[in-house]
């Protein structure tokens, strides 16, 4: 009798599912934005990940589902919660074996995690004392631009000098800002100054865990290209893209998760 397993990422900013099938195939994906209470926010993108596979599937032929990210404990008929940690090593191990090293930006904290040969984490370090470099801090920062985040990202792709941002505080950091603005920088500097100033902080935390071969990036800003380029300058490699939505990462894991709990049982 077919079955199904799902991964539910429930994070600060945007909650994530993945339905998966007993053969490691993804039937289903949803992502919506977080709600204030993280079990109506699972409820939601469950919901919407089963409608968005086609194949009317319900919610009682989830064989295992296991939660993830900040909110995992509030995840409703969850079945076990994995830290999102070993959920987004997981599922980059799932989309590429080849991957070692992830920087994880999600919308309250930075990770850099190293990984074994078989996807396990053997190390790994957080940011997560301060706002600055996080999902949150880069939209407080696309409203200080009056844009959206893509344009703030292509934006920063056309600078010729970036800006100096010296602040390792997001309030700070803002204030700095409007202060290069007052002194008629061009946005695109100001704007790749920014990316600037995180592709250091993440490459401190890289090298907090032995940075090792093939670097790839995880969360929502894996998107922020401009950011992708100066880290790739910054740590002289080329970021290894993955064939899914890396924004994706800790759902795929946490449904990988559960798919081995099924066959363990099976």
């Amino acid at each position: 009798m077919p079955g199904y397993v799902c991964g539910c990422d429930v994070g600060s900013t945007f909650g994530k599912a993945v339905i998966m099938d007993l053969d490691g195939t993804i039937m289903g994906d949803a992502t919506v934005r977080s709600k204030i209470n993280p079990e109506d926010t699972s409820d939601l993108v469950i919901e919407q990940a089963l409608e968005a596979s086609n194949l009317n599937i319900k919610r009682d032929d989830i064989l295992y589902l296991v939660g993830t990210g900040y909110g995992r404990t509030r995840i409703l008929g969850a079945d076990e919660n994995i830290s999102e940690i070993s959920c987004h090593a997981m599922g980059v191990h799932v989309a590429n074996p080849s991957v070692h090293t992830i920087i994880d930006i999600g919308g309250q904290d930075i990770k850099a995690i190293s990984l074994d040969d078989d996807g396990q984490v053997s190390n790994f370090a957080m940011n997560d004392k301060c706002a600055a470099g996080t999902g949150r801090f880069f939209e407080n920062m696309a409203r200080v631009f009056d844009c959206d985040l893509p344009t703030f990202s292509e934006m920063s792709l056309r600078s010729k000098e970036p800006c100096a941002i010296s602040s390792q505080c997001g309030i700070f950091a803002e204030t700095e800002v409007i202060s290069l603005f007052s002194q008629k920088k061009a946005p695109e500097d100001v704007a790749a100054g920014i990316q600037v100033s995180v592709a250091k902080r993440c490459r401190t935390l890289l090298k907090s865990v032995g940075n090792k071969a093939n670097l790839t990036m995880t969360g929502g800003c894996a998107k922020n290209y401009g950011l992708r380029k100066q880290l790739e300058d910054i740590m002289s490699c080329t970021i290894v893209d993955l064939p899914i939505d890396p924004q994706l990462m800790g759902a795929i894991g946490a449904a990988e998760f559960a798919r081995k709990r099924v066959a363990a049982k099976q």
